[in-house]
Formats: structure tokens, sequence, C-alpha cells
């Protein structure tokens, strides 16, 4: 797990420009760090070492032994490494350390572009091919390391980890994003290609690019997709489908346990961490929770621990220590995200890093195996389709997103068995339309939900509805939420978060799964549940999702807290994009217990908090005026 930057601009004093990128982005790798540069391009490198210690694993690594072509910087982990090594060997090529990076160098050289097709694991890198004066890179199948990239103004190419370390470029101009900060009121993240910072760029999880240095061409291709091709329930059994999930969870859990350095896991009251936790069975688990009643799921995590003999560190989170971090924070994610989990996440992050280097979590068990609410449908909707045909349905359902809100609309359009024109993912805060009542008529830009979703639904138009909203899930709330905060958050303590269900091979058998075992008799993920259940107790594996919940809504209601939120509010920058009258209503009908306003006030504070980090409080952009 590590770091990395690097740009094609021939300006001046490049290796001091290099190392101040570098150092924007130390935490991610505090043990050692690298540079290359030649005519052509500058790279830099700070590494978190998990395998192979020693200094044959320093990057920017290059393929010595193999007449010193290619140099590479990578970010991630290869699971599979060690059957490529034999793979490449057994052709003949020559290896100077046991790192999954030289795989990758000499991948690059058997396989060319196809390198990809060959992985397992999660990467983010770029390969520098010297005598073709080409850059090559990808990032994995489902978006868990970062890629960020830019084009400036003179036509050079900007790329790294984090984008904070682009700040310290001088041909990199910071400027908000006026697309992206609309869709962020309706998503609680940015849900669009192109990030807050305009003109800078998320390279998409399983895609990889080529740039030619002479010519500036530039192209993205897809390598893989999720592919829902569910079985007939008649041709396996529940049973069949349960011992086989066991079996691909538990050798991915040990494929992902590999690293010298020790390895403990974070630990909730889930099914997700439970099952990982028990299946892996480390030294130590690491819990979070706050004081607040209802808020604290951390006897769980202890009362599992013991059952398992396994020791668990927890630590209670007050709200004074969460809105003093609430800045860095932000500042680690590089974008705004208000899911609430990101404050209980990052001193979980803390926590565990003052006793491992690598934990094991339990994101995307929800989404691979449909464990969200969302996915099922209520009873009234349930009973709704049993009695009404399909055909009626989606005519009363298109009739009713045209009119204005009645009781029982939401149960016409949820009926309508077509998810795509209702369901954007697992977070909406604001409706389009009160988004553009709060804010001013320059930041009233950006595409619509159901305009961001309508690409990716396309590419699934004949799955059945729960694969289509997982679909939705892996392609957007997963990379642009959930796995986002999970590296920014980790990386911020320089801890290596890896997550087990997140697997190709994984992914291979969940696709395989018939709708009917995900969701049974009102129960989410099912057949997850009951794989787990083999390992851990049913209060575990039957325990009622509830997610990583933080208690803004109860902080957003105490002073200090409420005087600091009203003062982002009221301050002259925070007039630029909302109007300000509007944000106070916000708050002080939540305080009145006029309305239930606490997520979207969170999100507001979020982005104000985001934007003050970085375009008022930053030395590197405040020194451009």
């Amino acid at each position: 797990m590590c770091g990395f930057v690097g740009f094609t601009s021939s300006i001046a004093d490049r290796q001091a420009v290099l190392e101040k990128m570098m150092d924007r982005i130390a935490h991610r790798g505090p043990d050692m760090a690298g540079s290359f540069i030649d005519d052509a391009i500058a790279l830099g490198f700070r590494r978190l070492s998990i395998i192979d210690l020693s200094e044959a694993g320093r990057q920017p690594m290059t393929n010595c032994a193999e007449g010193s072509t290619l140099q590479i910087v990578f970010n991630g982990e290869i699971y599979n490494f060690q059957e490529i090594r034999a793979e490449l060997m057994a052709c003949g090529h020559q290896f100077t350390s046991n790192t999954d990076t030289e795989v990758l160098l000499h991948g690059y050289e058997e396989y060319g572009s196809s390198l990809t097709d060959h992985l397992r694991g999660m990467f983010a890198f770029c390969i520098y091919d010297a005598a073709n004066q080409r850059l090559f890179g990808a990032r994995d199948f489902f978006g868990i390391k970062p890629f960020y990239y830019s084009f400036l103004e003179d036509g050079s190419f900007l790329f790294g980890s984090e984008i904070k370390s682009f700040l310290e470029h001088p041909g990199f101009k910071p400027a908000v994003n006026p697309q992206a900060l609309r869709p962020y009121l309706c998503f609680q993240y940015n849900p669009l290609p192109e990030t807050f910072f305009k003109g800078v760029f998320k390279l998409p999880q399983a895609h990889r690019f080529s740039y030619d240095l002479a010519s500036g061409e530039f192209s993205v291709e897809r390598f893989w997709d999720v592919d829902f091709e569910p079985t007939d329930p008649a041709r396996r059994s529940f049973d069949e489908c349960v011992a086989e999930l066991d079996a691909v969870v538990n050798e991915s859990v040990e494929a992902h346990r590999i690293a010298d350095v020790e390895v403990g896991t974070f630990l909730s009251g889930g099914v997700d961490s439970s099952y990982i936790t028990a299946s892996m069975k480390p030294k130590w688990t690491f819990s979070v929770g706050f004081d607040e009643e209802g808020f604290d799921e951390t006897v769980y995590s202890r009362e599992l621990s013991e059952i398992l003999g396994i020791e668990n560190f927890r630590k209670m989170v007050t709200p004074a220590e969460g809105f003093d971090v609430f800045s860095t924070i932000q500042y680690h994610l590089d974008e705004p995200d208000s899911n609430p989990s990101v404050v209980p996440l990052y001193f979980l992050a803390q926590l565990a890093r003052q006793h491992v280097t690598v934990v094991l979590s339990g994101e995307g068990g929800d989404e691979v195996f449909a464990g969200y609410e969302w996915y099922d449908d209520a009873p009234a909707v349930r009973s709704y389709k049993r009695r009404v045909p399909a055909f009626v349905r989606r005519m009363l359902a298109a009739v009713a997103r045209r009119l204005p809100y009645f009781k029982g609309q939401g149960q016409l359009i949820r009926g309508s068995g077509r998810p795509e024109d209702w369901f954007i993912g697992q977070a909406i805060v604001f409706e389009r339309e009160d988004a553009d009542r709060l804010l001013q008529p320059a930041w009233r830009q950006g595409p619509t939900p159901l305009e961001i979703t309508a690409p990716i639904y396309a590419r699934v138009a004949d799955a059945g509805e729960v694969s289509k909203k997982q679909y939705l899930d892996l392609n957007l709330w997963q990379p642009g939420d959930i796995l986002l905060k999970a590296d920014k958050m980790s990386m911020a303590h320089s801890l290596e978060l890896r997550v087990p269900f997140l697997d190709r091979q994984v992914m291979r058998m969940a696709e395989t799964i018939p709708d009917s075992f995900k969701i049974a008799n009102g129960t989410t993920k099912f057949v997850l549940r009951k794989a787990a259940n083999r390992t851990i107790p049913d209060a575990w594996a039957d325990r009622v999702k509830l997610g990583f919940l933080t208690p803004v809504r109860i902080w957003l209601k105490e002073e200090p807290f409420v005087s600091q939120v009203r003062g982002c509010f009221t301050a002259d920058f925070a007039a630029e994009f909302f109007d300000s009258a509007g944000l106070l209503k916000l708050l002080d009908d939540h305080l009145s217990g006029a309305a239930p306003n606490g997520r979207k006030i969170w999100t507001v504070f979020t982005f104000l908090v985001w934007y003050r980090r970085f375009f008022i409080d930053d030395p590197a952009v405040a020194s451009r005026g």
C-alpha cells in the first residue's frame, strides 16, 4: 500500500516540485521514498512496506535485469503474484526481488495491455515504457485503489494517488468544478467522472489507459465488468450454494492475509466483518462506537472476539473529537463526502495503526450479496406486485412520476419493477428541486440523478431488479463513497485496508447466485448469512444491518457544535454557493423539531468545511491568490 505522483511537463526544478508533491502524500508511504526523472517524465513514490520489506521493493522500480526500459509506480497488492511470477519465470523472465511490483513489470513485457486480465487484487499503477514513449496504467476491478489524472493547459499529463499532491505543481490551477455540487447534494458524494477539482478526473474502476508521449493521444478502455448470470435455482440447491460461497470466501480471506507484517481485522456487530474475522482468526480486532444510545455496537464486537479467543481493542468517539478532526478528514478525502460513517472510520483506522500495518474489512458484502434494505421490496410493494400485472404497474408508475406528491405515490413508482426509473443508489439526501432552491443560480448545474444512473442501467437492461440495483451500486455508490473513504481514512494513518469480499474469485461465484437465494422472506444477503453461520453464532449471522451509525442528528442539536455549523453557514464564502437564509432555515427547523434535517445540514456543512480547507486555508492555493 503506497502512493505515487507523476507528470510529463518540462517545468523548471522538476525534482523540487516532485518532492513537494510526494510530501503531500507521505502518509500513504512513511517507510520509503523514491523518484525517477528523465527528459519525458517525472515519477515519485512513497512506500508503506508490506511484502518484501527490503530495499529491493523500492519504487519507482525498473526491469533492471532486462534492460531497464520500464519504470513503474504501483499502489496496492496483487494476491496471485506468486502464480504469475512462476509463469513469467517459465517464460524466461529474471527477477531481482520477491515483490508483486516486479511481477507487473515483467507481466507488461510478456502480456502488454492484457496484463490486467491476469491479475487478482487491488491496484492502481502506471508503467513508463521508455522504448515506446508510452504510459500504461490501470485501476482495479472494483475501484479499491484511487487513480486521478489531469491534462494541464500546456498539454502535459499529471497523475497520482491523491488530488492534493497536484496542488504543488505550478501548472495546476485549482478551481471548483461547477458541475459537481448539485449532484453531490443529492448523492452525498460526487458521482461524476470529473472530481470536485475542475479538470481532474478519476480513472474508473476496471479501466486501463494508454498515453502516447509523442502524440499526446490518450485512450481509456474497460477490461472487466460484473456479469450477473444467476443459475436456475432448480439446477443448484441452496445448500450447495452456501457451501460453495463459504469455500470461496475462506479462500479469499487466506489470499488477503498474505503479508510480511502483522494483519488484524475491523470488527463491528454485523455479519460481514464478523464472517471475515472468524474466517481469519487474527490476533487482534478493532472497533469503535459512540456513547449516545443506539450508536454503539462494540458490545457485540467484544463478545464475538471473546468467543473466538481474540483480543479486541475499542474506542468510544466523542462529538468533540469528531468535530475537531473533521477538517482533517475532508482534507484526506480530497473530495467532500458527507457519509457520517467517515468519522468513526477515521478513528478506527487510527486505533488499528497503533497495533498493525494491515487490516481486513467487510466492505463489499452488501453490494456483492444484496445486503441493503432497498434491494428488497416493502411488504406493501410486494403485495402490490403480486396483485397487479407488470404492464399495468409500469403504466401507473409512469403517470405517478409526472404528478405532484400524493399518498401512495412512492409505492406506485417502486412497484413498476423498473429500478432505473427511481433507484439511484444507497444514499439520497436532497431531492434535485430542493437542492436547486438552496443553491445560488451559478451552481444549479450538473446532471440530474437519473441522468447519472441511466448509462449504468443501460448496460444491464435485461437483468433482474435486484441485480440491476447491485450493478448500479457496484459502479457508483461503492467506488464513489464506500471505497473512497475506506482508502483515504486508512491511508491517513498509513494503514493498509484489504477487502476480501471484493475479490475477482468471490465476484465470479456471486454472479451466479439466484435472486431468491440473495433475498428470502424479507432477509437480505440470505445466502451469505447462512454461509457465515457455519463459522459465527446465529446472533451475528442473523443480525439486521445497522451500518456504521454516527449520531450527527444528535450532535447537530448540541452546543458548541450548532454554533460551529451556524458560523460556517453565515461565512462570506458560503454565500457564493448557497442561499444563506435557506441554510439557516434548515438549521433552525432541525433545532425546533419542525423537520429532521440532520443529513442535509451535515452534507452542506461537509462541503463548506472541504472548501475552506482547500481553497482558503491551504498555503499552496492561497499563495496563488
